[in-house]
């Protein structure tokens, strides 16, 4: 076993391919149905949105799809990124588990985003496209995407869920410094936005309701197209690269993951950093357990519906088959803004569809006591979304101190909390409400799930 804190790749081992578990999927993935007729969308149905290389990925049967050499350039940035052994948070918690934690805090946004942004701007950059519009919760995805367009010299135009946009200043401010233009959702510069608007002058927004406008600017626009952070079988794709290094690198530790955790929101960090994994548990070679963990607060994948639903609030989107708790849920504004998303991807929606991913929930006050262990002991603040993580990291490791089981704990460490002390602050002080979305108000939004189709 590699006695190592941490545990590095060299530049020349950073993946030269994502892995498509589309292919390896215990059930084939359920085609995404156009939102007004039902039937399955068309590459021509994508087209006003995106561009032809991300429309070929997200229906691609290949299990392998090569990384441009642009973007491997740009990712070399800050990838392969380290692989931590968390000794001082193990000692804090008396457990004999081994804890490790894959650091994508280390990108210059400080998150995983930019591992799909960077390609996202790319393929955009070589279609012609010259603006791009998106959604952002926490700030996290709107931050990579300014990035990523700043680099690729493409305009970068963001919908920030107007909750976030209010608690994290500094992340509406980053996105300014690499050229993005932000506004807080819902605007009055889309129809969608003024509707909402309309109907709930108060709203403090969604991401459902974010991606709406996102959507529709970029539709009617000719020379912008729309970027996705999570969700989508592409973005889910392009994050592969944190599973296949981590792969990699519990290998040069000798050591062989029992429990893999990681933060779901919409599904990108955890579904990029799991499905390398989730590949070898459907084809019988480990028999890791697999763990999403989402707020109870926006509890999609322990309560809500597997069914066909919108991505958006409006319906502009193709319905996916995917965990859902309706698109016309708006949860409530808690520090976790990357995990406020109504839906699921519908790869990860599949895997705990089978039974491959197990998902669990917490509350705020549990997860913000864990992270401020973790920052005491091992000296990183993580942000509040990755702060859900290591919860459920600290409660495999308590199991394990009350077994004695030696368990290899691995955590997807999705991004820091440089930008959320804000939160901290709260949880320091008191002031953090532990909120449980009711089940009668998810009963209601699932009520106004599409009439068609009517299941699976």
């Amino acid at each position: 076993m590699n006695d190592s804190y941490k545990i590095f790749l060299s530049e020349k081992e950073l993946p030269d391919a994502w892995y498509n578990i589309l292919p390896d999927l215990p059930t084939p993935l359920a085609p995404p149905l156009h939102p007004k007729t039902g039937q399955p969308v068309t590459p021509e149905d994508l087209r006003p949105i995106f561009p032809d290389a991300i429309i070929a990925q997200e229906v691609s049967g290949e299990r392998w799809i090569e990384i441009p050499g642009p973007v491997r350039d740009v990712l070399k940035l800050w990838r392969p990124s380290p692989l931590h052994r968390a000794r001082n948070f193990e000692k804090a918690l008396e457990t004999p588990a081994r804890i490790y934690y894959k650091n994508e805090g280390v990108s210059p946004p400080g998150s995983h985003k930019p591992n799909t942004a960077v390609a996202q701007a790319y393929y955009n950059k070589e279609a012609g496209i010259k603006r791009l519009a998106t959604e952002t919760g926490a700030g996290q995805w709107g931050s990579a995407l300014s990035f990523a367009c700043q680099l690729f010299g493409l305009q970068c135009t963001v919908y920030m869920v107007k909750v976030s946009y209010e608690q994290k200043p500094y992340r509406r401010i980053l996105m300014n410094v690499w050229g993005g233009e932000v506004f807080p959702s819902p605007t009055e510069r889309t129809n969608s936005g003024r509707a909402i608007l309309a109907k709930n002058p108060d709203t403090k927004g969604s991401l459902g309701i974010a991606i709406s406008e996102a959507v529709e600017d970029a539709a009617t626009h000719e020379d912008t197209n729309y970027a996705l952070g999570s969700v989508l079988n592409h973005v889910v794709l392009h994050q592969t690269v944190i599973g296949i290094e981590t792969q990699k690198q519990l290998a040069l530790a000798e050591e062989k993951a029992d429990i893999l955790i990681g933060c779901v929101g919409g599904g990108s960090n955890f579904g990029g950093f799991c499905v390398p994994f989730a590949r070898d548990k459907i084809q019988g070679k480990t028999d890791c357990e697999i763990i999403g963990i989402e707020p109870k607060s926006c509890p999609t994948l322990t309560k809500g519906a597997y069914q066909y639903d919108y991505g958006d609030t409006v319906g502009l989107t193709p319905l996916l088959l995917m965990h859902t708790l309706g698109h016309s849920f708006e949860p409530p504004g808690i520090h976790a803004g990357g995990l406020r998303y109504h839906g699921d991807a519908p790869v990860l929606s599949n895997l705990v569809h089978n039974g491959v991913v197990k998902a669990r929930a917490y509350t705020q006050n549990p997860v913000f006591e864990a992270s401020v262990l973790f920052a005491r002991t091992e000296g990183i603040i993580p942000a509040p979304e990755t702060s859900h993580a290591l919860r459920a990291v600290m409660d495999e490791a308590l199991k394990c101190k009350e077994t004695g089981e030696e368990k290899c704990i691995v955590c997807c460490f999705s991004g820091h909390g440089h930008f959320d002390l804000a939160a901290y602050d709260d949880y320091l002080g008191g002031r953090l409400v532990d909120y449980e979305y009711p089940d009668e108000k998810i009963h209601e939004a699932l009520a106004d799930l599409p009439k068609f189709p009517t299941g699976i």
